[in-house]
């Protein structure tokens, strides 16, 4: 898989086939779009291309007010490739692209840039400055320009649409099983493992820690609290855990927001790796606590609570 940072790193190159969005979660609704775009792209000979954002739209214009990301642009790109998109165009959003009238975002971007022949969306989308586009104006484009407009149909699940905002609200309350659902496997977090205070290592319990956002940049986790979990990148199978995923509001208030992973029996140097931790269920929200003491038979209670996890798992 290809991945341009914007349409002007490239000229126009092969004709493609085209979808447009923020696919945050790439879940099982977007993969369905993604596997129509697949499909239509080999019928019709063309290269599968994916448009997304960075920073997310909302985030630009209202960053205050921006959704939680659900997955990192790495988690995002990997979830792509995966699914086996042969392009992928992640377009800084800022003043000079949030200006383009539709007209020109149809020209200059979708034909000129992208050389795009056929675009699939959903019939909601709209484009340009103000959203003043919509499906039946690309359409209507199209037609002028050669190029083709398809939409695909709403992904249901027990009649409930899948999207980004049910499973935003599923990483809310922590329904971890609803979450794997709609995603169609676990939810996970990767980043490379940074060095952090030792506190863990101190009270028995080392941990990998991920920098997960920073609230100087508006960025919030979906889900946050104390979790059964797994490590993938540190063995050849995935390895039991337990994480913390937050502010660590016990031993600190910086507002820093920590993925901090303990791997049952591992002792090896991690620092720099690259990793990815499935949260697979949760055992409860952070809590502050009095002293060190308290935090660690919490600790030990938690470690406990995913070992009979992953004990049960190997009896079923």
């Amino acid at each position: 898989m290809n991945v341009f940072r914007g349409p002007t790193q490239f000229s126009a190159g092969p004709a493609c086939a085209l979808t447009i969005g923020n696919f945050d979660g790439v879940h099982r609704g977007h993969r369905a779009l993604l596997k129509q775009l697949k499909d239509g792209a080999k019928e019709k000979d063309l290269v599968s291309c994916v448009m997304t954002f960075e920073p997310h739209p909302k985030e630009f214009f209202s960053p205050e007010q921006a959704p939680p990301r659900i997955l990192n642009l790495r988690d995002k790109l990997c979830a792509f490739s995966e699914v086996g998109v042969d392009r992928v165009v992640v377009e800084h959003f800022d003043n000079a692209f949030a200006k383009l009238t539709p007209e020109e975002f149809v020209s200059e971007i979708l034909v000129k840039r992208l050389n795009a022949k056929w675009i699939l969306i959903g019939d909601d989308f709209c484009y340009g400055a103000k959203r003043a586009g919509n499906f039946a104006s690309l359409k209507a484009a199209g037609d002028r320009l050669g190029f083709e407009v398809s939409s695909i149909a709403t992904v249901l699940e027990d009649g409930e649409r899948i999207s980004s905002s049910a499973l935003r609200d599923a990483l809310a309350s922590g329904d971890m099983q609803l979450v794997a659902k709609l995603l169609g496997r676990p939810y996970g977090i990767s980043g490379h493992v940074i060095h952090g205070q030792k506190l863990g290592r101190e009270l028995g319990f080392p941990t990998l820690n991920l920098a997960v956002a920073n609230h100087l940049h508006h960025r919030k986790p979906a889900t946050s609290g104390i979790f059964v979990a797994q490590v993938h990148g540190l063995s050849d199978k995935p390895l039991p855990a337990v994480s913390s995923l937050g502010v660590r509001p016990t031993v600190e208030d910086e507002g820093r927001v920590l993925l901090e992973t303990h791997v049952f029996d591992y002792d090896q140097d991690a620092y720099g790796k690259v990793v990815t931790v499935e949260l697979l269920e949760k055992i409860r929200d952070e809590e502050k606590y009095s002293n060190l003491n308290t935090l660690t038979h919490a600790i030990a209670a938690d470690a406990q609570h995913a070992r009979n996890y992953f004990q049960k798992k190997t009896y079923v």
